[in-house]
């Protein structure tokens, strides 16, 4: 359980960045802040590390 849980908050930080580089450049378009650029990662992080929990991940160790 200790794997699963440090590999889904390993790949949720991962997810959190890749939507928060391309959300602050289309902010530099659009009159989106790092605001909002920071709330769209930190949803996509917490979602990412849910369903790493809930689905499992190949990474983690099963035995764990």
């Amino acid at each position: 359980m200790k794997s699963l849980l440090k590999a889904a908050a390993i790949r949720a930080a991962r997810t959190a960045i890749q939507t928060l580089i391309p959300a602050l450049g289309a902010g530099a378009i659009t009159d989106l802040n790092w605001i909002g650029g920071v709330s769209i990662a930190a949803g996509a992080g917490v979602l990412s590390f849910l369903q790493g929990i809930l689905a499992g991940l190949p990474e983690a160790d099963p035995d764990d």
